[in-house]
């Protein structure tokens, strides 16, 4: 039975915790957040108030003997907490981004290193059905290699959305819809083309001027090796979560992926796959695979084997979203301050 501690109990915790409590061999232990009634709800609500409610992760260290603590704080903590995991001996799951700077990321690779203790991240669309079928068809060679992808995410987050104490402040969001909303969607991309070679963007605040201090809108252009190419776009400021829009071209035809659709289309066939996933645990915009994902990690530290959303496997994503981000900070004095 694998004892878990819970560190910040706002909306994706319960996201977290309904996935735990669908596990067999998983028991929520304790919950720690900075409002401590947050933390008492969740433990009410997924463990009838059986999980013991800290309020820091320090404390709930010290007195729990804890196997897994899942990491569902501000941006900006998920490193300095996971180093605190990890030192304590613990496995780390944590949600993304695994940090809001290359610096940071280097600092949680070498403790990791240091203290042999697993950590993972929640890059829970690589599990969508939807993708796992795009991966299929790509693998399998029938249309040739690809030879590039372009990639749109456009959801709506307004200023409502804004009004806590740390999202849209650089310091502890690290940035906005690219490192937030659509980070899930550039991991795809790069999961198909592999590392960039060359990257070209640019990021803006389009219908949140003045209210945040992150970008409400990025556009990348990626080339890779082999000459294959990527273009990404994604903003914050559309009428609704609208569904992703994947598109990988191929040197004998297209897939395209629109949330649990995929379309597959050559010179003699044009063919349609529609996958009905399990009902959702969170937003529908955020995929429904947290289960699989969140499973697959416990499954790994049973087996030792190696979880594909370690360190190695998102430190493509994380570096390609910080180099974004410094290109397009070069290009516009805006954001350079």
């Amino acid at each position: 039975m694998k004892r878990v501690g819970i560190v910040g109990c706002g909306g994706i915790a319960n996201v977290h915790a309904r996935a735990l409590s669908q596990m067999k061999d998983v028991n929520i232990a304790a919950t720690t957040d900075c409002v401590s009634a947050r933390a008492e709800q969740l433990s009410f609500t997924f463990t009838g108030g059986r999980a013991e409610v800290y309020s820091s992760l320090t404390e709930m260290l010290e007195r729990e003997n804890l196997d897994v603590i899942h990491i569902c704080t501000p941006h900006n903590l998920h490193v300095p907490m996971a180093i605190q995991g990890l030192k304590s001996g613990v496995a780390v799951f944590c949600e993304k981004p695994p940090a809001i700077s290359l610096r940071q990321f280097e600092e949680l690779v070498e403790v990791r290193k240091e203290t042999g203790s697993r950590i993972g991240f929640c890059f829970q669309n690589r599990y969508n059905s939807s993708v796992e079928k795009v991966e299929e068809i790509q693998n399998s060679g029938t249309l040739g290699e690809v030879v590039g992808v372009r990639a749109f995410v456009t959801w709506r987050r307004d200023e409502e959305y804004y009004k806590t104490d740390w999202k849209g402040m650089l310091a502890t969001e690290g940035g906005g819809v690219l490192i937030n909303q659509s980070i899930h969607t550039l991991d795809l991309v790069l999961q198909i083309l592999g590392e960039p070679v060359e990257v070209q963007a640019s990021i803006n605040n389009h219908h949140l001027t003045g209210k945040i201090q992150v970008e409400d809108t990025v556009e990348a252009w990626m080339k890779f090796s082999g000459g294959k190419r990527a273009c990404f776009y994604a903003s914050n400021g559309y009428a609704a979560d609208a569904p992703v829009i994947l598109e990988c071209t191929c040197e004998r035809g297209s897939i395209t992926m629109l949330d649990q659709m995929v379309l597959v289309c050559d010179s003699k066939r044009r063919e349609q796959f529609t996958f009905q996933e399990p009902e959702g645990i969170g937003k529908n915009c955020w995929g429904s695979s947290h289960v699989k994902c969140i499973r697959d990690f416990y499954e790994k530290l049973e087996s030792g084997e190696r979880f594909r959303n370690d360190l190695a496997g998102v430190e493509n994503t994380l570096k390609t979203v910080m180099k974004i981000y410094d290109i397009a900070k070069e290009r516009n004095e805006q954001w350079k301050k």
